[in-house]
């Protein structure tokens, strides 16, 4: 087959035979790694960033292999002409089977001669197009029918430029195959010209890309995805955000109750967030003055993370506060919660502790539902409160939940947390940490700076669940 290259362009001469052996070695070590972090990446194909690390992976190994494959003809030299090729048995009306990875099922040239009308293939071309080799070689002119009525156009103009203004052909069409199939092709090449300078013929290399393509747009779509994926998590995050900030108390630092009269609680809190988690869970703490001069404190989480959940917080947590100003005892409070939560629509989970305080007698009044004891610092020890019986929140239905009495000191300290606070922790090892604190609370002079303490000690830990703390200090 003519050069592609005019006679005063000689040919390059190819690279040395080892350097090409160890770039090969190069290429094919990289496939492993390649197709090992593939197999590494398991999943259910559910979570779109996996899909799209995998989409990468499939498209790096078809590019990998395209190089093993170049640098193998590069090492072995031009393939036999047409008319020297052995023979491929075929079964009637069949073609031969590409190789399997083989560039030479994927690249074939062609030449057609503009003096003679004549056309010339490579056995691989055949493969490509899906053309019986025995048949003669399409014309230019021929040449389109095998294209979709969309891409015929931009074949015709490319050969046309090529022809006509010497312009070198680097484009790609769909072809449709005898079989129905439909297969991507780019085409490279560029006019051979004659000793006058005219074109004598045209000649190109096509590739079938129908594979590299289909990774390529596995790729985009999964990026896509992943880009969508991310924007809804930022959004939801966000408005989670918004929502928390909306229904946990507005008040920073320390808080004093009762607002008129004389104090008798000291209170301080803070929200600590996952670190191994953008969304926001269902974590709440709360201190609220009732009109019959108590104090309502609770903390409680509800089960799971993002907007579904911290929407069903703010639920449990505005019930909660209508129910205690309504007057309703912590037991009896955690039964109606219950309740709630089992008439739900969307099954969910939640534990709590509720707490009444009465300032006269310093009587603490209490209840739980599967939720970590108070903890009550008293002359630089601690202790962990006897937990009445209760069960999680939307566990069963008809669940009752026993209350019990605790009267406090002046100086006394109740702090109330969540599970999350220590992470990867069992609850008694939990309030063992916190216990071990006692000496440093007895030292703080406010509930902020028991909080303070907390957040020190807790605050940098990896945990993956958010927390929350509430200290009140019984002025």
């Amino acid at each position: 087959m003519p050069s592609h290259l005019s006679a005063d362009h000689p040919a390059a001469q190819p690279p040395g035979r080892g350097s090409v052996d160890a770039l090969i070695s190069q290429a094919r070590r990289l496939k492993g790694d390649v197709d090992a972090v593939r197999r590494d990446a398991h999943g259910d194909g559910s979570d779109p960033q996996e899909r799209w690390q995998r989409a990468l992976c499939d498209l790096a190994l078809h590019q990998l292999n395209d190089l093993d494959a170049h640098l193998a003809q590069l090492r072995d030299g031009p393939p036999p002409a047409p008319e020297a090729a052995e023979a491929v048995p075929v079964t009637q009306g069949a073609l031969p089977a590409p190789r399997r990875g083989s560039l030479l099922s994927r690249v074939g040239s062609a030449e057609w001669n503009l003096l003679t009308d004549e056309a010339s293939w490579s056995g691989e071309l055949y493969q490509i197009l899906g053309r019986d080799p025995a048949a003669p070689p399409l014309t230019l002119d021929e040449l389109p029918s095998l294209v979709l009525d969309e891409d015929r156009t931009k074949l015709t103009t490319m050969v046309t430029d090529c022809l006509v203004d010497a312009r070198p052909i680097d484009g790609e069409f769909r072809i449709v195959r005898p079989d129905g199939e439909v297969r991507t092709v780019h085409m490279m090449g560029e006019p051979v010209l004659d000793a006058d300078g005219s074109t004598a013929s045209m000649w190109a290399v096509l590739r079938d890309v129908s594979e590299l393509r289909r990774s390529q747009r596995a790729v985009s779509e999964t990026r896509d995805s992943l880009q969508r994926h991310q924007h809804r998590a930022q959004t939801e995050h966000r408005l989670a955000v918004e929502l928390q900030e909306a229904v946990l108390p507005p008040w920073r630092g320390s808080l004093r109750l009762p607002h008129q009269g004389p104090e008798t609680l000291d209170l301080a809190a803070h929200y600590l967030p996952s670190s191994t988690s953008a969304l926001i869970g269902g974590d709440w703490y709360d201190a609220l003055e009732l009109s019959d001069g108590q104090t309502l404190l609770s903390v409680g989480d509800l089960t799971g993370h993002g907007v579904a959940v911290t929407s069903g917080m703010a639920m449990l947590l505005g019930a909660l506060r209508g129910m205690a100003m309504a007057g309703t005892r912590p037991g009896q409070l955690l039964s109606l919660l219950n309740q709630l939560l089992d008439a739900t629509v969307q099954p969910a989970l939640g534990s709590a502790v509720c707490c009444r305080y009465r300032p006269e007698t310093r009587t603490l009044t209490w209840a739980q539902a599967g939720h970590p004891a108070p903890l009550l610092f008293r002359d630089g020890t601690g202790r962990r409160l006897h937990a009445p019986d209760g069960v999680l929140l939307g566990a069963t239905s008809g669940a009752t939940y026993e209350e019990v009495h605790e009267t406090l000191e002046a100086g006394d300290l109740l702090l109330l947390h969540t599970d999350g606070l220590v992470p990867r922790r069992g609850r008694t090892e939990a309030a063992n940490r916190l216990l071990d604190l006692a000496p440093r609370f007895g030292a703080a002079r406010t509930a902020q700076d028991c909080v303070r303490t907390v957040v020190e000690e807790f605050g940098e830990a990896e945990r993956e669940d958010d927390a929350c703390v509430l200290v009140a200090r019984v002025v």
